[in-house]
């Protein structure tokens, strides 16, 4: 298929667009680099542009002949969607909505989402299933949410088909240790321990150790970044105009911030330091996705479902890229 990849120079779209091309399919890719990384695609693939910007979307969609957009073009911080609610609707919604308005013009009919596990909230069992209720409890998880409503609306019109792929903590990086993840801030667990592992920051935090969990540590499900770019390939090549998909992408299984600390000092083989804080407003005890339904509609399985494997390939990247995309 032909299609465009919005986002598609950020960390889970970049990976997806190398898991599109090796599928076979025609990949071009709309990116602003507010976020992304040019050195994390083909540069003969990208426009830099954005979703706001309709003519040149519609342009895109026309000269490319795109049968399909693949959209991970998104702020996804949920502390400065606190602090910028702003910023979250107006580019997580009110940018998907200009995006769905280009694709109506210029007459294209599928999308695959990324969304996310935030769009549950605080959940009432674990693991989590797509019918638990959705009760987001940050602009970031409401304006995925909501553009989660727009999609529905449109497919029950007949004008479009989508899925929306609600994922939980993505991880890790290529096995070749070529492509991984860049993020500044970076907030994500993994990369953090990494990073001290490397010398570059001086201790890791834990923030909460009285959870009623067996550590009394968070336990998030860790999903790796090459898992789930295969599942927008698969989203891709089953979806069809007027259906509606949406399910969780987990492995089912949970670790705790401890269990991921160990992981980390095991798999690179040295210590740092450790500092207990105090609990962040907002975190769950667990989050932990039931996966089932990824594996009957879309036939998708992660391969990566131990915490050390994972790790791994993330302690490639990183060490022969300490600076990120900039140790290039």
């Amino acid at each position: 298929m032909r299609v465009l990849v919005t986002g598609g120079a950020g960390y889970v779209g970049s990976h997806t667009v190398y898991a599109l091309l090796e599928a076979g399919h025609q990949v071009w890719v709309l990116d602003n680099l507010s976020r992304g990384h040019a050195e994390a695609i083909p540069s003969n693939l990208l426009t830099v542009g954005d979703i706001h910007d309709v003519p040149l979307v519609v342009e895109l969609l026309r000269r490319h002949r795109i049968e399909a957009i693949l959209h991970f073009a998104a702020f996804a911080l949920v502390g400065e969607s606190v602090q910028h609610p702003e910023r979250y609707y107006e580019n997580n919604l009110r940018g998907g909505l200009a995006l769905l308005q280009a694709m109506l013009q210029a007459d294209v009919r599928k999308m695959v989402f990324s969304s996310t596990c935030a769009v549950y909230g605080v959940p009432t069992h674990s693991p989590i299933s797509e019918n638990a209720p959705t009760n987001p409890i940050n602009p970031y998880g409401r304006s995925k949410l909501a553009f989660e409503w727009a999609l529905a609306d449109l497919a029950h019109s007949g004008q479009i088909g989508y899925a929306a792929l609600r994922y939980f903590n993505a991880a890790g990086a290529r096995p070749d240790g070529t492509l991984g993840e860049d993020h500044d801030p970076e907030t994500h667990l993994i990369p953090l321990v990494l990073q001290t592992a490397l010398g570059l920051r001086p201790y890791v935090e834990i923030f909460g150790t009285d959870y009623n969990t067996p550590d009394g540590t968070c336990i998030r499900d860790y999903v790796h970044v090459d898992d789930l770019a295969n599942a927008h390939v698969r989203a891709l090549e089953r979806l069809h105009v007027g259906q509606a998909i949406v399910c969780n992408l987990g492995i089912g299984r949970g670790y705790s911030v401890r269990e991921v600390i160990a992981a980390c000092q095991e798999v690179t083989g040295r210590r740092f330091v450790v500092r207990e804080a105090a609990r962040r407003a907002g975190d769950p005890p667990r989050l932990v996705a039931e996966p089932t339904y990824a594996l009957q509609v879309l036939g998708w399985q992660p391969r990566y479902r131990d915490i050390a494997n994972i790790v791994e390939t993330a302690w490639r990247w990183h060490r022969s890229h300490p600076q990120g995309f900039r140790s290039q």
